[in-house]
């Protein structure tokens, strides 16, 4: 993206909260994609097939997008693949004690008004931001 967009990321943004709106609905579940793969690795009884369709769907999606925009997917860092790693493993642990990750406390959480929400996601962004700044300070970005 050289230039501001608006159109293609409202319209994105419009569907995550449309298909957010209809799984509420539907099954009266939170789109937190961590929940969602969770209750794939610890299953319960009719709990998992619209789980597995769900992130299916998410790269089924992707990876037509990728068809299509592949120049959208090229991996631009200089990160080594066990730096890497290691920041996947740390946003794990972050999902684990932050009880959600972005897209159920950012997208549901924070639309609900939910108390736990409204501060799980500025402190998400400001540990992001300050670990983004260190490790470009420290180990160079």
């Amino acid at each position: 993206m050289t230039e501001f967009e608006i159109v293609r990321p409202l319209l994105g943004g419009m569907l995550i909260g449309l298909s957010s709106a209809i799984l509420m609905l539907a099954k009266g579940r939170i789109a937190g994609i961590s929940g969602i793969f969770e209750g794939i690795l610890r299953p319960k009884s009719g709990e998992t097939l619209w789980r597995v369709l769900f992130i299916g769907g998410l790269l089924v999606g992707g990876f037509a997008m990728s068809l299509f925009f592949p120049e959208r997917f090229e991996l631009q860092t200089n990160r080594s693949l066990e730096m890497l790693g290691l920041a996947g493993l740390l946003v794990g642990f972050g999902v684990h004690i932050g009880c959600g990750c972005t897209s159920g406390h950012g997208v549901c959480g924070i639309s609900r008004i939910s108390a736990r929400s409204l501060v799980a996601v500025p402190t998400f962004m400001a540990v992001g931001g300050l670990v983004v700044w260190f490790m470009n300070s420290s180990v160079g970005g």
